[in-house]
């Protein structure tokens, strides 16, 4: 009995220490604290996905409290990162660079953020698709111009003689306006190149360099340029782009850019990161260099869009995060190429910043164990435990369906990606909802808290009560709409499915009969035929499509590869044998033909798959050649 007494004061006094211990914030100015948590949470998880590079700056108060390069910038030569020196793409965040600069020229009174954009456009002009609403600079900085997104093929390339001057890039890629300006928030490259457009148009200089005499020059910023390929000088200190095959790096071009440059040709070191970020945190100066206005800055900061003031939308070009406790106020950028992920985030009342830049296969799992659990560590929120109503269960179903989100596309063969893209949410019996792969509990009318975390969506809902789609804390950059049943994996995935197994019936059956095919005449021959060519179009198609994506996302975002492009033959030629085969079968049900009703029944089913396939082809715009070379 005595020991077991003695166990239990052993456990209760580890338990007590556990919770003092976890009471604890770690001290975040302390650099081996720092160095401690980050080599932890950094260096199995690269090694694990095979990041081949990596950098990490923390910063507050002005002083550079750690920064560190894990890995190397070139494999095989063995040239370990060097946070002061090596240069990282930092994708997305360099369109920070092009909302100072938009701003330098608000404050000069060159540009006017509510003047219809197309008065400083001199080569070519946005498409008036809805009279009297004209798109504005205001609008492309909180992301709700209503274009929308694409990629595939020309977003991002891999060879130096693709680039063009960027006002013809903007032109031959110019994207649809799907949505009315200011209605709906949908991330937009094409539309953030657009401003840096601008920028050159109203300053008489190239975008690239009115950067380098506006930031970096002011700034001190020695190892940064939107400059693709990057000049010798740089190039040398770039960390290399790499994929994995089995046991070894394999290096790959640089990634480009520069067609839509404004919006993600950046190269940086994590040093010359920090630089920004102090001139961010101190009112657009740095030691005694001047990029903004602090009412400027703070216009930047005060302004924006939210769709429920309950959760963080977008600032003038900053996404508000959702990191840190109430009244850090997270603000900044994320970035993605496909090689390299980044990360850079500010906090004016705690003078912070966290800049951090992966690359390879592994760039992805080292971003997400990495950054949230940074500021969860150092900068901890709260959170209160939460009883699920007890009255959800009567509402909860009026939340439930697919939602797809507005940044895809809608006019081009790419808008397929929604049909598989789509978040699931699902009322649970616990009172909860499944949104995803994580559970929320109702806070607020429409607005949900993650059980177990911090985050939050609130739901949208309509002068009806009906819901029409929700937004995420922190993420002010994308809004989700409910998908019709039509859009959703699960439709198009029985039904296209279903229709192939019919196709396939079709050739089994061909064999099976074959002789009895042979001895058919007039219009039950044709209408055999018909049967044979609907199933061979459609399974032609769907076979050249797979071997085409098989290519993977990177070869698909560098150009449509030469299968894909001729595999759109056979939607049109599938799509005219269909209706004919229609007409087959009206022929057939008419003159009573082949034998039997189930015969007939049979065949109707074909020609129903193959109306199906002819609808699926054209909502999602695979008929015809959609998309940009």
């Amino acid at each position: 009995m005595n020991n077991v007494i003695v166990k239990l004061l052993i456990a209760l006094a580890m338990i007590s220490t556990g919770l003092s211990h976890a009471s604890e914030i770690p001290d975040v100015t302390n650099p081996a604290v720092v160095e401690a948590f980050v080599d932890g949470a950094v260096k199995p998880t690269m090694k694990q996905n095979h990041s081949p590079s990596g950098v990490v700056a923390v910063m507050k108060g002005g002083e550079i409290i750690f920064s560190k390069g894990y890995g190397y910038i070139d494999v095989e030569k063995q040239i370990p990162v060097d946070p002061k020196t090596s240069l990282f793409r930092p994708g997305s965040i360099s369109k920070l660079f092009t909302w100072v600069s938009v701003m330098q020229l608000v404050e000069q009174g060159k540009l006017d953020l509510d003047t219809d954009v197309n008065q400083y456009l001199k080569t070519f002009q946005i498409e008036d698709s809805w009279p009297g609403k004209p798109i504005t600079l205001r609008h492309i900085m909180t992301h709700t111009p209503g274009f929308e997104d694409g990629f595939l093929g020309y977003l991002i390339i891999d060879a130096a003689d693709r680039i063009m001057p960027l006002n013809q890039s903007l032109a031959k890629y110019q994207l649809k306006r799907v949505n009315a300006p200011g209605e709906h928030t949908s991330y937009s490259n094409w539309s953030t190149a657009l401003a840096g457009l601008i920028v050159s148009n109203v300053s008489g200089i190239p975008f690239n360099d009115y950067v380098q005499k506006n930031i970096f020059d002011i700034l001190g910023m020695k190892n940064a340029s939107f400059v693709e390929p990057l000049p010798p000088e740089l190039d040398a200190n770039m960390a290399k782009a790499y994929k994995y095959s089995p046991d070894k790096y394999e290096e790959i071009n640089y990634e480009i850019v520069s067609n839509f440059g404004p919006a993600g040709a950046l190269a940086a070191s994590a040093y010359d990161m920090t630089l920004f970020a102090r001139a961010l945190l101190n009112g657009g100066e740095y030691d005694g260099k001047r990029i903004l206005k602090a009412e400027t800055l703070q216009q930047m900061l005060d302004g924006g869009f939210t769709h429920d003031e309950r959760v963080r939308g977008m600032a003038l070009g900053f996404i508000e995060r959702l990191f840190g406790p109430e009244g850090f106020d997270n603000f900044g950028h994320d970035g993605g190429t496909s090689v390299f992920i980044s990360h850079f985030g500010l906090s004016l009342k705690e003078d912070f910043m966290l800049f951090s830049s992966f690359s390879g296969p592994g760039a992805g799992p080292t971003h997400s164990a990495f950054v949230k659990s940074f500021y969860d560590e150092f900068f901890p929120r709260e959170v209160p435990n939460i009883t699920p109503p007890a009255d959800f269960a009567e509402r909860g179903q009026r939340y439930a369906g697919t939602y797809n989100s507005w940044r895809g596309n809608f006019t081009q063969y790419e808008s397929l990606l929604r049909a598989f893209g789509g978040t699931k949410v699902t009322p649970l019996p616990d009172n909860t909802l499944m949104i995803g792969a994580k559970r929320y509990v109702e806070v607020e009318k429409n607005l949900f808290r993650e059980v177990d975390d911090y985050g939050q969506i609130a739901f949208q809902e309509d002068a009806n009560g009906k819901i029409y789609g929700f937004v995420i804390d922190g993420f002010g950059v994308m809004q989700l709409y409910r998908a019709p049943f039509y859009e959703t994996a699960l439709f198009t995935g029985l039904f296209v499915g279903f229709s192939l197994i019919v196709f396939i019936g079709v050739f089994l059956r061909l064999a099976y009969q074959w002789a009895g095919y042979k001895s058919l005449k007039g219009v039950e021959k044709n209408a055999h035929r018909a049967s044979i060519a609907v199933a061979a179009l459609n399974l032609i198609f769907i076979v050249l499509t797979v071997i085409g994506l098989s290519a993977g996302i990177q070869a698909l975002m560098y150009g449509i590869p030469a299968i894909i492009k001729f595999s759109l033959i056979f939607p049109i030629l599938a799509t005219i044998s269909g209706l004919y085969h229609v007409h087959c079968a009206v022929q057939i049900w008419r003159q009573e033909l082949l034998n039997s009703i189930w015969t007939r029944l049979r065949y109707s089913v074909v020609s129903l798959s193959a109306l199906f396939m002819v609808w699926f082809y054209y909502y999602w715009n695979l008929i015809g050649f959609n998309y940009f070379s």
